[in-house]
């Protein structure tokens, strides 16, 4: 959600920063709304001021014997004035929220200039692409012929973009979210949270999924929301609070399934894990003041990253430009693991900084020096584990179709070396 008094105070200003994003201008009749709106918040207090006036009056005369059908007429037609007034108003106010809502966040400066993915900016790339002497396989290739990764099942069960694992690779799942959560809160401090998988629509609204993506997620028959991702129950944690400023930075991470419907997707990384309706993932959520927001964008990107290095994947850390930066965000890198089997890099995370935009949204305050302000709040994948796994298995994968696993998750794996 936007701040209405910045958009008066430079309405040329706003348009000009979401023109960024391809939105037309919408600031100058926002603001007419706005004035017409507080035109009659104007009028409206006057009248009920006058309301009491004549209230007072009304009583006077009947205390005194005088004739009061005049001012009580007067009363009836102020009262439906003040009826009209209000409901002027309140309408002015819905339709200027009623644009608000869909409006993306403005840019951070430092966002360069773009149409889509294509004119990303890599700012630095770790690890060494692999080289083999056969050509590698794809991970469902390699996992079906394992015998470990049922699509017909799945689907016969609950439809397309279902996967069912079994064996070494079920576990093999299972210790790449355990090495996650335990790297992001023993060397990162994030507190591991367990979290609801279904939420209302105040939670939904206020991590700016609704109403802008509504269809993207699941509505159960009694108005909740299976979660799109871990980011929306933890950032709602805060919904509503006023938090004490020694409570910031606060930070949680949670590993959980998630749901999205992929509408728009169709014909999109149909085979295979990649897109699926439901997925793993470790979320990370910061909720700091706003001048550490900057740096906190940085350490979360950072913590993912990690992950990705001790697994020994090779990743690349994308700035996206404008016009690929999601609703919600002010600034995101994206996390690209690379892909032999695919021969191109793949999204494994994605950490941005939502600065106030999520705070306005949710009412999410701290006790500043200077009086209450609004949190900025921050979300990364730290990582998403099904894609994590699907890096591994083409990076680790040998000639006759075994996947060698990495030394830090042999603990978590029983201390199996190879899946084959």
């Amino acid at each position: 959600m936007h701040d209405l008094k910045i958009l008066r105070a430079d309405p040329d200003a706003f348009d000009a920063a979401l023109s960024r994003r391809g939105i037309a201008p919408v600031a100058q009749s926002l603001v007419q709304e706005d004035e017409m709106r507080r035109a009659a918040l104007a009028e409206l207090q006057k009248a009920q001021s006058e309301r009491k006036i004549i209230a007072r009056d009304i009583g006077q005369a009947k205390r005194q014997g005088q004739d009061s059908a005049e001012l009580e007429a007067k009363a009836i037609a102020l009262r439906d004035h003040i009826a009209t007034l209000e409901a002027r108003a309140n309408t002015l106010q819905e339709a200027i929220d009623n644009v608000l809502k869909t409006l993306p966040n403005r840019l951070d400066d430092s966002v360069p200039d773009g149409r889509d993915e294509s004119e990303n900016l890599v700012i630095h790339q770790k690890g060494e692409v692999p080289k083999f002497t056969f050509t590698p396989k794809q991970h469902f290739e390699l996992g079906e012929a394992l015998g470990m990764m049922d699509f017909p099942t799945a689907t016969k069960i609950s439809g397309a973009r279902f996967v069912m694992l079994r064996g070494a690779l079920a576990r093999l799942e299972r210790a790449l979210g355990q090495f996650m959560l335990d790297t992001h809160t023993q060397d990162f401090g994030y507190e591991e949270t367990t979290v609801p998988l279904l939420v209302n629509d105040a939670a939904m609204y206020g991590t700016d999924k609704l109403p802008k993506f509504a269809e993207d997620s699941f509505h159960t028959e009694d108005g909740r929301w299976l979660i799109p991702t871990g980011e929306v129950p933890l950032t709602a944690t805060v919904m509503g609070e006023m938090l004490s400023a020694n409570m910031l930075p606060k930070r949680l991470t949670t590993l959980s399934s998630c749901f999205r419907s992929e509408a728009g997707s169709a014909g999109r990384d149909v085979r295979g894990m990649l897109r699926q309706h439901q997925f793993t993932k470790c979320e990370l959520v910061s909720i700091v003041k706003p001048e550490e927001s900057e740096a906190e964008h940085e350490r979360m990107t950072r913590a993912a990253e990690t992950v990705l290095e001790r697994l020994g994947l090779p990743f690349r850390r994308v700035l996206l430009c404008a016009g690929d930066t999601g609703f919600g965000a002010a600034k995101t890198y994206d996390l690209e693991a690379w892909l032999p089997g695919q021969n191109a890099w793949r999204e494994v995370s994605s950490c941005s900084n939502t600065k106030d935009f999520q705070a306005r949204r949710m009412n999410a305050r701290y006790r500043a020096e200077t009086g209450p302000a609004f949190v900025h709040t921050l979300n990364g994948s730290g990582l998403a584990v099904g894609r994590v796994m699907i890096a591994l298995m083409e990076v680790y994968q040998n000639e006759a179709g075994q996947v060698t696993i990495p030394e830090p998750l042999r603990p978590y794996m029983g201390g199996l070396e190879i899946i084959g």
